[in-house]
């Protein structure tokens, strides 16, 4: 397929696109696509606990992919990834399908703000913040935690779990109470913050790689 000029794509190509993947041809939107579902497997490998907290590069690597690849794209490379990462080191654990709509919901969130009309100068950091509000409250609350929450309610709660919630909480298994025991004493909100500030750190160094096509603003 003979590659054009973004500027003359449909709009609804330039709104579910990304300035990166307009225009190119099908070879070069695959080769991208393999790119950052490579990278979304490789995170899978470097997680690491600290006591009872579990860090990983998951949720750089999510929002990265949709600001990247836009909110088409970007979903499938981070569902991929987190397939094929899981499969590759799943620890002998059961798959959690609701572990990998979380990251791809991730990616399409990054992806539909990036289109936000905002040309101001710095206007990028103001999108990835709203992209980090929306993918802590969207995608690990909303989908991940009540994942795991109604997972827990079927099969029972962990015992860490429910030490937790024993010590803190008198033992109620509320929905509101284990999510917030999974996000302050589970580390999972310290684990996002991380994550979100090596965005804040990537993401002005990768603008300045012209060939991705990342606007700063």
């Amino acid at each position: 397929m003979q590659e054009v000029s973004a500027k003359h794509a449909g709009k609804w190509k330039r709104f579910f696109y990304s300035d990166l993947m307009l225009g190119l041809s099908d070879a070069r939107q695959i080769a991208y696509i393999g790119v950052i579902t490579a990278l979304c497997i490789a995170v899978n490998f470097f997680e690491f606990k600290l006591a009872d907290t579990q860090f990983s590069f998951t949720v750089f690597a999510s929002i990265l992919a949709g600001m990247l690849l836009g909110p088409v794209f970007g979903p499938v490379a981070v569902f991929l990834g987190d397939a094929i990462g899981f499969l590759a080191n799943s620890g002998g654990f059961m798959y959690m399908p609701w572990v990998g709509l979380s990251v791809a919901a991730m990616a399409l969130i990054a992806g539909l703000v990036m289109k936000l009309p905002f040309h101001f100068k710095g206007s990028c950091f103001v999108k990835l913040a709203i992209i980090c509000v929306l993918s802590l409250l969207v995608c690990s609350v909303g989908i991940n935690t009540t994942g795991f929450y109604f997972y827990y309610t079927r099969v029972g709660f962990s015992p860490k779990a429910l030490g937790y919630l024993s010590d803190y909480f008198g033992g109620v298994n509320m929905y509101w109470t284990y999510a917030f025991v999974r996000l302050v004493f589970m580390g999972q909100l310290i684990n996002s913050a991380v994550n979100y500030v090596l965005l804040f750190v990537a993401v002005p160094v990768l603008g300045a790689i012209k060939p991705l096509k990342l606007k700063i603003g």
